[in-house]
């Protein structure tokens, strides 16, 4: 054989060699992840052949699915009230793909987890279709339609509602309006995927998961959290004791001066209960300048500041970090003692404060879903109330309860008050922008009630008034939140 066909007989050989090699490579090493990846169309026939298994709450299907012709993609999303559970749920599309617990649970809801693999045997079989299984959520149906309402009759508002069961951590009720249908765009029509586009660009972000996902100052309410650093610490020992903070407040290195809306006469040295009554910002801008950054962040880490709450390991719930920063200078901590500043928090994380002090300080693993069943009804996964910490003394949560009930009977949260039930609040305006005078504020409002045979609930909510007309003097989370508050109580403790 002569040079040059040696040469080209050797590098076709290579060629084939290098065609075996990837042919292998594919097959046995990459097979995995290719047979699972999202852009694989096998992988989304597959998960469309069948009827997709149910999201459940208070015992009946908030979706269901529905044969769709035209398409390999064979069955499609149906919700019931999609608008109000699609917080919860999160969406199911053929051309979008999954979120939420549609995304989590996918395996079960399919009939494709392993733990089903001796079902899917047994139906092959007998020659039944895959059958999937079920998810069964901790979500009180009237506390959900409490939230829903009371958000959607603000009209124009923007905002979430969590309620939370404070002694095991379900998740009762989680809204966030405005809201969007997931039937809409469960297809993969030209039409749906417009219908989807044209939720993205609206400005009101309908998609947004307002709940878990964005974070925002949380005002006042975190005084709360402020009032039980600060017993805890030793920083004030007898809330019923007058103050040495004047007001208008002298922020530390800085020659600004805070007031608090109920004016000086009444928060001028006022006690840390009278403070919280009437929201008086110089008791907890002090309180904080005291405590310092090192143990306001420490407390607030305790209660899930800066901790990845949601993760993995517990499955159902994934939300943004709420931030108690580092680094922060004296008037920056200060601050952070009334809510403002660099602080950041999202309604679920308030909710969770809330709770704690309710619970006497025992802060407990939020979670959404309280069961997982397979095609058979049978429990294939059971929740299990897990503690997080104890992120105060059960002594200081009492005290705080005692501050926040005589707020709700005698200050600022009087609007959720509810005859027969022991109920604690605090409102929260929170300020927004580099110009807070061009910047209409939010509203907050955080409360817990309970029941006389031992039953409670803890809420928050969370109201942007952008698009809503009124007036900045009517914008307080009194005035707009403690109304809702006070029906999602209403819904859980009087059934």
């Amino acid at each position: 054989m002569n040079r040059p066909l040696r040469a080209a007989a050797i590098f076709c050989g290579l060629l084939m060699l290098a065609l075996l090699l990837r042919a292998n490579w594919l097959q046995f090493v990459k097979a995995p992840e290719l047979a699972t990846d999202q852009e694989n169309r096998r992988v989304q026939i597959e998960q469309f052949a069948t009827p997709r298994g149910d999201i459940i709450v208070g015992g009946r299907a908030v979706t269901g699915s529905t044969e769709t012709s035209g398409t390999d993609l064979k069955f499609k999303r149906t919700y019931l009230n999609g608008p109000m559970y699609a917080p919860v749920t999160g969406y199911a599309s053929q051309a979008q793909g999954m979120t939420l617990l549609e995304r989590t649970y996918d395996g079960i809801l399919t009939g494709q987890d392993d733990r089903l693999a001796f079902q899917r045997f047994a139906d092959v079989v007998t020659g039944d279709g895959r059958r999937a299984g079920s998810v069964v959520t901790t979500i009180e149906p009237k506390a959900q339609k409490a939230a829903y309402d009371g958000l959607t009759d603000l009209k124009g508002a923007r905002g979430a509602v969590v309620a939370l069961d404070p002694q095991t951590g379900k998740v009762l009720a989680l809204v966030s309006a405005p809201s969007y249908n997931p039937s809409v765009f469960a297809g993969s029509t030209f039409k749906e995927s417009d219908k989807f586009v044209a939720l993205g660009k609206d400005k009101s972000k309908p998609l947004a998961n307002r709940a878990l996902r964005e974070t925002y100052p949380p005002g006042s309410t975190f005084k709360i959290l402020t009032a039980a650093a600060s017993l805890e610490h030793g920083v004030v020992t007898d809330v019923d004791a007058r103050s040495d903070a004047v007001s208008p407040y002298p922020l530390p290195q800085s020659t600004n001066k805070i007031g608090s809306q109920a004016g000086d006469a009444v928060c001028n040295k006022a006690s840390m209960k009278t403070a919280m009554q009437y929201s008086c910002n110089n008791v907890f801008l002090d309180a904080a300048a005291k405590l310092g950054q090192d143990k306001l962040r420490e407390t607030a880490e305790k209660f899930g500041f800066n901790k990845d709450v949601y993760s993995e390991e517990f499955g159902d719930l994934l939300a943004t970090k709420s931030l108690y920063p580092e680094n922060l200078d004296k008037p920056g901590t200060a601050l952070t003692g009334m809510g403002q500043g660099s602080l950041t928090s999202t309604p679920m994380q308030m909710a969770m404060v809330t709770a704690a002090l309710a619970n006497d300080g025992k802060l407990m693993q939020p979670y959404i879903v309280d069961e997982v069943r397979g095609p058979d009804l049978g429990t294939l996964e059971k929740t299990q109330p897990a503690v997080m910490s104890q992120a105060v003394s059960p002594e200081t949560a009492q005290k705080v309860q005692q501050m926040m009930e005589f707020t709700a009977k005698e200050g600022s949260a009087q609007r959720a008050q509810i005859d027969g039930i022991t109920v604690g609040g605090k409102t929260g305006t929170a300020q927004r922008g580099a110009n807070v005078a061009d910047e209409v504020p939010y509203g907050w409002f955080v409360s817990y009630g309970k029941n006389p045979d031992g039953a409670s609930v803890a809420v928050a909510v969370f109201i942007d008034p952008t698009d809503m007309d009124i007036s900045r003097e009517d914008i307080s989370g009194g005035r707009l939140g403690a109304p809702i508050a006070r029906s999602v109580m209403q819904a859980v403790l009087q059934r």
